[in-house]
């Protein structure tokens, strides 16, 4: 299959060294030095690089899926940084459909999630967030903020304590994809995976949250202004304003190509293609669960480390309702999003053919059962709540700009010991979850007291 025939990307030495210093967070090949766990001898090579925890002994590992809200045993994880296979094998977690097939693969540890925007991305964070600390794994963050320096495109210098010889298991914040780059920072067994939403329904989504730091939008008058720029959107349109590329083939942009080129140009299917090549799985935010059942399988996880809540969903009532034609001119505007949309749709769908129609059905409702269950053990009243209403401030999503239109979760007062740690983590949002992780954001923490101050 397509998806399985990446590009090689650059020049990576994949008979890198096996070790590190587990604490600095050092591993591969540095010049002149080969480098091993503090205190281990040469001879037997670790089992764990890249990883700020001890090694997992082989004797943690366990036969089967155990169930969703329990907590687990760490599972072993192999060698960073390195394109040796590990030695130990992880138990099949036999992908939800009860068979004890026992030893047929092993977890994926290194990551690359490419988040686009106003695609669910964040509730795929909290579950990369989640196996990354359970698993002691390394995480790639950006200095100072909570994205790479968007909308320039991604450069390794861009992350917190990046030097050469420095290895990372996952990155997931938001960038302008630069493919070169993230293939020199991370191992050369990543996976890397991304999500697509239809591009109408993101289009629209994307204007009314980015539309206050988008200037070429403040001039639009009456009371529907999506509706009056659909009309004629090259009267209000200008590919070179500030914050434009909201405006017009974000995901085209986010995955770091031309997003004002001709979509009629045989780039855009050269483009596409590529795409294609580079990334294992490309999910869809309209089949979230079927994306997560095929992410699972494709990472060889445990149901339990795709649990989810939905975090950063807006208020009903900002959601504007595309009638038909408000679709369809949606779907013309951005036409170069749709192509990689529709292209990616016919290759989700033959995914879940290959992984069988039933198979998937069975392991989508064995996923809504676990997240229900949750959902009963962790949530306050079962739903989310407007922000006003969210008892405890560490648990306040990000809101735009001079807006409360994102909603957020109140844990409830008893929750069982067993699940106490869960739920918190499952309903923390990005912002602090990064901080738990020790991501600097002193830049997105300024711009937020500032907000605060002039009460935007």
């Amino acid at each position: 299959p397509a998806t399985q025939g990446r590009d090689p990307g650059d020049a990576i030495n994949t008979a890198v060294q096996w070790g590190g210093f587990r604490k600095a967070g050092i591993c591969g090949d540095l010049p002149g030095k080969s480098l091993f766990h503090v205190g281990a001898a040469s001879a037997s090579p670790p089992r764990a690089a890249c990883s700020p925890g001890s090694p997992v002994s082989t004797g943690e590992q366990r036969h089967g899926p155990a169930p969703a809200v329990q907590e687990r045993k760490r599972i072993p994880i192999p060698v960073s940084c390195s394109s040796h296979l590990s030695p130990v094998q992880a138990p099949s977690p036999s992908n939800g459909t009860g068979s004890a097939s026992g030893w047929s693969c092993r977890p994926k540890l290194n990551i690359m999630f490419m988040k686009t925007h106003k695609t669910a991305s964040s509730t795929i964070l909290n579950i990369l967030f989640r196996f990354g600390e359970k698993h002691r794994l390394k995480f790639a963050f950006p200095n100072g903020r909570n994205d790479f320096y968007y909308p320039s495109f991604f450069e390794r210098s861009q992350v917190q304590h990046y030097r050469p010889g420095v290895c990372f298991n996952i990155i997931c914040n938001h960038m302008r994809f630069h493919y070169e780059e993230v293939r020199k920072l991370l191992p050369p067994d990543t996976t890397f995976v991304t999500v697509l939403r239809d591009p109408a329904y993101l289009f629209e989504s994307s204007f009314h949250y980015f539309g206050p730091v988008i200037p070429l939008t403040w001039k639009i008058t009456g009371e529907d202004k999506l509706d009056q720029f659909l009309r004629d959107p090259q009267h209000y349109y200008d590919p070179n304003g500030f914050n434009a590329h909201y405006l017009q083939n974000l995901l085209f942009f986010d995955l770091g190509y031309d997003s004002s080129m001709d979509a009629n140009s045989p780039l855009v299917e050269e483009h596409i293609q590529e795409i294609d090549r580079r990334f294992h799985l490309v999910m869809l935010l309209e089949y979230f669960d079927e994306s997560l059942v095929l992410l699972k399988d494709l990472l060889c996880w445990q149901l339990e480390d795709v649990l989810y809540f939905k975090l950063n969903a807006r208020k009903g009532s900002t959601v504007s309702r595309l009638t038909p034609e408000l679709y369809e001119q949606a779907t013309a505007w951005n036409l170069i999003d749709a192509k990689l949309y529709r292209y990616f749709n016919a290759t989700f769908w033959r995914k879940v053919e290959a992984y069988g129609r039933e198979r998937m059905a069975r392991d989508v409702a064995e996923l809504q059962r676990e997240n229900e269950k949750m959902t009963s053990i962790c949530i306050d009243g079962g739903h989310a709540v407007d922000a006003s209403a969210i008892q405890e401030s560490s648990m306040q999503p990000w809101q735009p700009l001079g807006e409360k239109t994102i909603l957020g979760y109140n844990l409830k007062k008893k929750i069982s010991k067993k699940h106490q740690k869960l739920c918190r983590k499952m309903l923390t949002p990005e912002i602090q979850y990064l901080t738990d992780l020790g991501a600097n954001l002193w830049i997105t923490k300024l711009w937020s007291y500032v907000r605060d101050f002039l009460k935007w």
